[in-house]
């Protein structure tokens, strides 16, 4: 109960921090309503499976664009005071229960654009709605864990689109694979073998990130 005490105060924290300095949040919803209104200016009707496909690639970079600032405040004398009460792996994991949250609004926001300028190809709903929770965790998990590597050495937010590569192309195959059963483009019984492997790879991030915080942290 204390790590859970520990844990939702420093989610109360990170939610306070984006409503004071909400610059960065209507600067990522402004990049989804104008790529999505050049998308349906540029295309008179999508095709369910492009549609499959923007969807994730739009997803994807609101994601780096969310997640390169989780450390950003986090430098300095309050870092000190940070790892003189806290326990690292608390940080973390509130940082991507914060992040997974935050991704799935968004989520939620470019689905009903998608809507609001053309139309609804999914057909499944509840099987989309999963898939954007397991997405958004996966997301958060490896880009804010690589957030706080590319904070702690002092790089540009170029390396983490460099070192997420390899990390998040099982995650966005396997999204747009499940995500075309939810529109009905493959007629396939694995679906839930899919999720089986979805799940895994999340939680396997999940896992190795909370392994090699505490290290990141102490330096």
């Amino acid at each position: 109960m204390k790590d859970l005490h520990f844990i939702l105060l420093l989610l109360r924290k990170e939610f306070l921090l984006e409503f004071r300095t909400r610059s960065a949040i209507s600067g990522i919803f402004l990049y989804v309503i104008s790529t999505l209104f050049v998308v349906y200016e540029t295309f008179v009707k999508i095709q369910p499976n492009v549609w499959n496909t923007l969807f994730w690639i739009i997803l994807l970079f609101v994601a780096v664009n969310a997640m390169v600032k989780s450390f950003v405040q986090e430098k300095g004398n309050r870092v000190l005071y940070y790892y003189s009460l806290l326990n690292p792996s608390h940080v973390l994991i509130a940082k991507i229960v914060y992040n997974t949250l935050l991704l799935l609004v968004l989520s939620l926001l470019i689905w009903g654009l998608f809507i609001f300028f053309g139309d609804n190809p999914v057909k499944d709903i509840g099987l989309f709605l999963l898939i954007l929770l397991l997405g958004s965790f996966g997301f958060s998990v490896t880009f804010t864990f690589l957030a706080s590597l590319v904070a702690a050495s002092n790089q540009s937010s170029t390396l983490l689109a460099v070192l997420s590569f390899p990390l998040i192309i099982p995650i966005i195959l396997m999204l747009v694979k499940i995500s075309a059963h939810a529109l009905r483009l493959i007629q396939d019984t694995a679906v839930s073998g899919d999720l089986a492997i979805l799940v895994a790879i999340d939680l396997l991030l999940c896992g190795v990130a909370l392994l090699l915080f505490p290290f990141i942290w102490r330096d």
